[in-house]
């Protein structure tokens, strides 16, 4: 695996990464994420998912992550996330 401070721009990379204590809805996604009505949130919990990195700021410790289940981008603490390894793109045939 990858650390990321190793990690150079212009290359793709994904990782796992983890929200703490995020609002979530009976389906267990945070905020009502990939669905089409807004539903109530049923508790708050740790989310789990795998995504992109689209930005860093070593300073903070932050990373923009590009969540791959519904495409919402969250900022994460260097801390939370883990796994990180180049990132491979497939083009959808039509």
């Amino acid at each position: 695996m990858i650390d990321i401070l190793d990690i150079e721009p212009g290359k793709s990379y994904a990782c796992k990464f983890v929200l703490r204590n995020v609002p979530m809805d009976e389906f267990g996604r945070p905020g009502g994420m990939m669905s089409l009505a807004d539903l109530p949130i049923k508790k708050y919990g740790d989310y789990e998912s795998i995504g992109v990195l689209k930005t860093r700021d070593i300073e903070k410790e932050l990373v923009e992550v590009i969540d791959e289940k519904g495409g919402k981008t969250y900022v994460v603490s260097f801390a939370d996330i883990w796994d990180i390894d180049y990132a491979e793109f497939e083009e959808e045939n039509s």
